[in-house]
C-alpha cells in the first residue's frame, strides 16, 4: 500500500534553514506528481509545492524564491528545502500524492496519502 513517511522537521531562528524528506513507497514514485502540504494550529491544510514526473514545479505565492522541491527517484524519496524561514511557516508539514486533477493545483483535495507530518517551528 502507499506510504509517506515525513522527517527533517524541528525548530529554527528566523532566517535558518531546514531541509524535509519525505520516503515514499507503494506506488511508481518516478511517474506521480508528489506534494508538500502545511497546517497552522486553528488553520486549515494549505499547499506549499508540488512537483510532476517530468519534473515540474510549482510553489504557494508565500514560498516561492525561499521553499525548493526536489526529488531523487533512486531514493523514492521526495524533499523540501527550506530556507530564510520566518515565524508564518511554523506549521506541520505534510506530504502527499497526487490523485487527480493537475499536479499544479495545490489544493488537499487533489491529493491523498497522507503521511504523518514532521513539525517545523520558527522564532522570531
Amino acid at each position: 500500500q502507499v506510504q509517506m513517511v515525513e522527517s527533517g522537521g524541528g525548530s529554527v531562528q528566523a532566517g535558518g534553514s531546514l531541509r524535509l524528506s519525505c520516503a515514499a513507497s507503494g506506488f511508481n514514485f518516478r511517474m506521480d506528481c508528489i506534494g508538500w502540504f502545511r497546517q497552522a494550529p486553528g488553520k486549515e491544510r494549505e499547499g506549499v509545492a508540488s512537483i510532476s514526473g517530468t519534473p515540474n514545479t510549482y510553489y504557494a505565492d508565500s514560498v516561492k524564491g525561499r521553499f525548493t522541491i526536489s526529488r531523487d527517484n533512486a531514493k523514492n524519496t521526495l524533499y523540501l528545502q527550506l530556507n530564510n524561514l520566518k515565524p508564518e511557516d511554523t506549521a506541520m508539514y505534510y506530504c502527499a500524492k497526487w490523485t487527480r486533477g493537475y499536479c499544479g493545483t495545490l489544493v488537499t483535495s487533489n491529493f491523498g496519502y497522507w503521511g504523518q507530518g514532521t513539525q517545523v517551528t520558527v522564532s522570531s
